[in-house]
């Protein structure tokens, strides 16, 4: 499956000569609601589930993608208001959890099951329906300085790099990171749509040193 990692140039880069993304803390996510869709109003269960919460920060992280990339909103959020780029991944479907959006938190289970906590893993709130997120988990492994990361690798496949409509990078400063992957990598720039509200490719190569 096709999905989408928005970033800014610099770190942008930096993944693409490393070969790797880095992996996101669950409890310094910027969703102060993430994995607590349930309604945590008894004490008992509300302490339960950021317990549950912290133990699974120990050992796993997850790396966020977006089904598309053409929103405008997801550009300004998450790749420097259209300075940075967004890398397209191609991940088997099974590694992927896709994200369920909804107005309200659900009510508490009698039973903290596999079901429950699956359904727990996978919900936000609707107002995030925008970025229409697809997460992969990650296990904590190498620590590089304080972070993890996710190595490049055949079920972690850069595909495309789209660069954002006010970034700066040229298309050499693509091509030095991508180095021996550049024939197998398509690398374009974006602009704002002219009839709708959406990003599109600039395929005027002249408009792009």
């Amino acid at each position: 499956m096709r999905v989408y990692h928005f970033i800014d140039s610099k770190y942008g880069l930096e993944n693409i000569r490393n070969r790797q993304l880095k992996i996101s803390n669950l409890m310094k996510l910027n969703d102060p609601f993430e994995l607590l869709s349930v309604n945590t109003s008894e004490k008992d269960f509300r302490q339960a589930i950021l317990l549950m919460k912290e133990e699974l920060s120990i050992n796993q992280g997850i790396i966020c993608f977006s089904a598309s990339w053409r929103s405008p909103v997801q550009w300004a959020h998450y790749a420097d208001s259209h300075k940075g780029i967004c890398l397209g991944f191609d991940i088997p479907k099974k590694y992927l959890s896709k994200i369920i959006y909804t107005p309200r938190r659900f009510d508490a289970p009698k039973n903290l099951n596999e079901k429950f906590m699956k359904k727990l893993l996978c919900t936000k709130f609707t107002h995030w329906k925008y970025e229409a997120e697809h997460r992969l988990w990650a296990a904590l492994n190498t620590e590089e300085s304080g972070f993890y990361f996710r190595e490049f690798d055949n079920d972690l496949k850069l595909k495309q790099v789209i660069v954002g409509a006010e970034s700066k990078l040229t298309r050499q400063n693509v091509s030095d990171a991508l180095g021996g992957l550049k024939h197998e990598v398509k690398v374009f720039k974006t602009r704002p749509a002219f009839s709708t509200f959406k990003i599109v490719e600039q395929r005027n190569r002249k408009l792009w040193a």
